[in-house]
This record gives structure tokens, C-alpha cells and sequence, in this order.
């Protein structure tokens, strides 16, 4: 009953902002996960936070729209956040006053999440929405890692300002369509999902590289959006709230979602601990959080598609000797049971993608980073082409 209510009250939200009904459909077309303030500084060791600054970001939209609304959010935020003049555009244009009930500004309590009004602006797929937004008071956001552009005061941050790995405050876009979509796909998942090891700024982490590849091959029919967090895991909360603790926030609470697809463990089963002395949740306890994932979401009519666990046997961090299973060993059984067990509607076998073939432990030369786990720029997309179209159901287009 809840979900029921909650999912009218969206629908209005969406379909009649500011007194104006509106028949169209919306739907996610850029998404960012909220996550605490991860307490970085700078060089001067001073906490990260904006102060009398306006921030910039360009956001890759996943479908062709004819208007937009963006969320703003301070779910996970300890203070109240002052959003000033906000304006929004395609990179490159003229930017337009983003209003809230038809002002100019407005403050979040912590814990909220604010949608804009509707911004009547036409956007082609795979083209970039400039937001840039006002920040009088010190803030410190609580949105993940993202690109961002900043410059004082009340002013144009122009694309000659370095661009920067930043938590921020917009959590969402959501663009409104003339035609619902074969599918609305989320990306669940932590650093390899989120994308933080590929070029900064340049749209090439596996979900975008994902919903570039369909959106090329058939306009129109998909939309994907990414909502990894770095370090984020199933069922433990470290930096950020685990996968089953922000599945409301991140996933259900998304217009029109049909599929996810599921990509966390790795920092689960890690060992933890100043000296790594800690042996990480079992196999079994990321079972069991998987099982919740699944059930959840498929309560709400959403298909659920598991991706196995990419290779880690090139990171230079060597694992003290403890009792029991390996990091190594628990991320072969959680794949086993992915793969295996049927749980899912399907799978993306991620780890054949990025393996070594000669040394299947590993990502193969030349697809990972320093670290030897995370992927870059290659990496991804091999991850990328590694999901099946069909996955999302019959391929209207034949190509």
C-alpha cells in the first residue's frame, strides 16, 4: 500500500507541476546515488565542502527529451542545503532559470530530496545537460563522486575551469518522452559500476558505455543510468549505505524502471581492517543479500539481472594469511552461485569479459588499472559489450 500511495504521489508530481497536467511519460535519464560526505580535504588538509560557489556539471542524458526536471538531494546531508540561482542547458547554449514553485532558490532539509519545475528544453539522446547551480552557504554535499566545474560567487563557470572529482547535490535528471521505453535499465553497484577508474568526464563507465551502444543501435528503445558507489557494498554500510539499504531511494523510487542489473560483492568479501586482518562477509551472507535485492525488486514488477564479479588476482596488496576462504576463493563461489543458481532472470558474465585468458584470476593487459582490479577506460567497455540487448526483451530493431 505504501509503494502504492507513494508511487501516485510521484506520478503526480511528475505529471502536473505547478498547476500545469501534463499526459507524457518521464523517466530517469541521468542518475548520481546519494552518499555521505566522504570527509575528503585538500592539500591544505581543509574538509572539501562550496562556499559562495557556483558549481557545474555536464550530464550525459541517456534518451532523446522534450523537457526535464532534476532532483536535487540532501537525503544523506547533516545540514540544511541552500540551493541559489540554479540555471540548466545544452553544453554550449544559452542556460535557462531552474525554478522550484516558481522561485528562484530554495533550502533542503537534511534527509529530503527536492525536484525542480518542469524545464521546457528539448535534449537529443547522448547529448549533455548543463546544470549548473548556486551555492550561497558552505556545503557539504552528500551525492556520489562526480565531474564537476566550479567557480565563485554567483557566476558562469566556464569549461576553462579544471575539472575536478567532487561530491555534489543533483541526484537526478528526469526527462519526459512522447513514448515509454522497451526498457529503463539501473546499474547497481560500487566503484565498477560507478566508474570512478575511467578518464574523468568523458561518459566511460559500462552503464554509459551500455546505454551509448543501444541508443546507437536503436534509437529510442533504452534508457540506462547509472547508480554505483564507490566502496559501496550488499550488505554492510561502509562510506555509503549498502545495495539493500538504498534500494528505495536509488531504484523504487525511479519513474518507470524495468531491469537492473547487479554488480556488487567485491567489497564485501574483501579483507578489511588497518592491516587487512579482517576476513570480509562470507559467500553466504552475499547470498543472502542478493536474495533480498531480488526479492525486493521483484515485488515491484522489475527484472533482475546478475552480473559476475570481475577478476582481482592483479592488485598489488598481498593478503595476510588468515583462516578460511580467500577473497579470491569467495568471489569464485559467489560467481558460481550467479552464474548457477537461477536466482536472477539472467546474467552478464563480466568476469569472462575482463579476464586474462591465460590467467583467468586476472584482468587482461592493458583493461585495468594500477590497481590490478578496477578497470579503465578498456575495461569498460568490454564490460559494456558484454550485455546481451535481448536481455531487455525482443530486439525491435534486428541489427
Amino acid at each position: 500500500m505504501l509503494r502504492t500511495l507513494s508511487s501516485i504521489l510521484l506520478a503526480a508530481a511528475l505529471t502536473l507541476p505547478a498547476g500545469a497536467a501534463r499526459a507524457q511519460v518521464w523517466v530517469p535519464v541521468w542518475t548520481a546515488s546519494a552518499m555521505p560526505d566522504r570527509g575528503d580535504t585538500d592539500r591544505q588538509g581543509q574538509p572539501h565542502q562550496f562556499a559562495d560557489q557556483t558549481v557545474r556539471q555536464d550530464l550525459q542524458l541517456a534518451s532523446t527529451v522534450k523537457a526535464v526536471r532534476i532532483r536535487f538531494s540532501n537525503e544523506l546531508g547533516k545540514e540544511p542545503l541552500v540551493l541559489g540561482a540554479t540555471r540548466a542547458g545544452l553544453r554550449g547554449g544559452p542556460l535557462q532559470p531552474v525554478l522550484f514553485d516558481g522561485k528562484p532558490g530554495a533550502t533542503i532539509a537534511p534527509g529530503a530530496s527536492l525536484l525542480s519545475d518542469v524545464l521546457e528544453l528539448e535534449v537529443p539522446a547522448l547529448a549533455e545537460l548543463t546544470v549548473s547551480v548556486h551555492l550561497p552557504e558552505p556545503t557539504r554535499p552528500a551525492v556520489r563522486l562526480s565531474a564537476v566545474r566550479f567557480a565563485a560567487g554567483d557566476s558562469e563557470v566556464p569549461d576553462t575551469m579544471r575539472l575536478q572529482r567532487r561530491q555534489s547535490v543533483v541526484s537526478a535528471v528526469l526527462g519526459e518522452r512522447t513514448q515509454v521505453p522497451e526498457a529503463v535499465v539501473v546499474a547497481l553497484g560500487d566503484s565498477i559500476t560507478e566508474g570512478g577508474s575511467t578518464t574523468l568526464g568523458a561518459n566511460r563507465s559500462w552503464p554509459s558505455r551500455l546505454g551509448q551502444r543501444l541508443e546507437e543501435r536503436c534509437p529510442g528503445a533504452y534508457v540506462v543510468v547509472n547508480a554505483g558507489i564507490g566502496g559501496n557494498m550488499v550488505v554492510g554500510n561502509g562510506r555509503s549505505p549498502s545495495a539493500i539499504s538504498r534500494l528505495d531511494r536509488d531504484v523504487l523510487s525511479l519513474p518507470g524502471v524495468t531491469h537492473v542489473i547487479l554488480l556488487e560483492g567485491l567489497n564485501d568479501i574483501r579483507q578489511k581492517g588497518p592491516q587487512r586482518d579482517r576476513p570480509g562477509a562470507s559467500a553466504e551472507d552475499v547470498i543472502a543479500g542478493y536474495r533480498q535485492v531480488v526479492d525486493r525488486l521483484r515485488m515491484h514488477g522489475i527484472k533482475v539481472i546478475g552480473g559476475t564479479l570481475t577478476p582481482i588476482l592483479a592488485a598489488p596488496v598481498r593478503e595476510p594469511v588468515i583462516e578460511g576462504p580467500s577473497t579470491e576463493d569467495k568471489r569464485r563461489a559467489l560467481n558460481d552461485f550467479i552464474r548457477g543458481s537461477g536466482l536472477f532472470d539472467a546474467v552478464v558474465d563480466f568476469e569472462a569479459a575482463t579476464a586474462d585468458p591465460r590467467d583467468p584470476g586476472r584482468i587482461r593487459a592493458g583493461a585495468h588499472r594500477e590497481d590490478g582490479y578496477h578497470p579503465n577506460d578498456e575495461g569498460h567497455r568490454l564490460m559494456a559489450g558484454a550485455v546481451d540487448p535481448a536481455l531487455f526483451g525482443p530486439d525491435r530493431c534486428g541489427r
